[in-house]
């Protein structure tokens, strides 16, 4: 749930009102974590200094970096061809992943629960390639909405399917991450209460409560693999 964690009424602006949300405050928290973490692996930790050299023989963040950012440029040469978008596509995966795996640590906020943030993402990048489309392809744009050897009279309905469709991608995108981080959290807070009350019971319930425990140990491995998964999705349907 967004909730408002400060708030500001400015006079100079008409007494506008200036929030900040724990979306808000998360997003700034997992775009630092980014930046911390590309700005510091691979760096010889062992030195004092403030500009530390990078290693030379790699440890195992870099060589985790390294895998992930081949992965995404493995995606982006098979489905787009072109490694201009390789930052783009790197940062988009790196961000939801980060903001889903922040989101499993207790007491925290999970961006991508939040449907305005999750479709504001997949909207913006259907914009984006719209306009992309239209200074690459200029009108030629408008004729992947008609299919090849299409009758002149189903003109007009397949140009408004294939609209359709367009657009729904972006909701779709949108949708499918949300749907999926929000069903792996609520299932996480239901089975975390109902293990806190009955470890809260006698002895021999706390015993038994032992066995459902590993049960949520798993769904919890799960669940960070889910995290992983969402943004590997994402961002291969992103390229598609």
């Amino acid at each position: 749930e967004v909730v408002s964690l400060a708030s500001y009424n400015s006079p100079l602006f008409f007494n506008t009102s200036f929030s900040l949300t724990n979306s808000a405050l998360f997003t700034v928290l997992v775009i630092s974590l980014i930046l911390f973490i590309h700005q510091n692996t691979g760096k010889d930790k062992t030195s004092l200094n403030f500009n530390k050299k990078m290693k030379l023989i790699p440890n195992k963040e870099s060589i985790l970096l390294e895998s992930l950012f081949s992965s995404i440029n493995t995606i982006v040469r098979d489905q787009i061809g072109r490694e201009v978008y390789l930052p783009f596509i790197y940062s988009l995966f790196l961000f939801i992943l980060c903001a889903n795996l922040v989101g499993n640590i207790p007491y925290t906020f999970t961006i991508t629960t939040s449907i305005i943030v999750s479709i504001g993402l997949s909207f913006t990048i259907l914009i984006g390639v719209t306009i992309l489309g239209l200074s690459i392809h200029k009108i030629h744009f408008f004729s992947f909405f008609i299919p090849s050897g299409t009758p002149l009279a189903l003109v007009p309905l397949l140009v408004l399917i294939e609209l359709i469709s367009y657009l729904a991608r972006a909701f779709s995108l949108g949708i499918r991450l949300f749907a999926n981080m929000v069903a792996g959290h609520t299932l996480l807070k239901i089975l975390s209460t109902f293990l806190f009350k009955m470890f809260s019971g006698g002895l021999i319930i706390f015993v038994l409560t032992l066995l459902p425990f590993t049960l949520f140990l798993a769904i919890t491995g799960l669940e960070l693999a889910v995290s992983f998964i969402q943004a590997y999705v994402f961002v291969l349907l992103v390229c598609s």
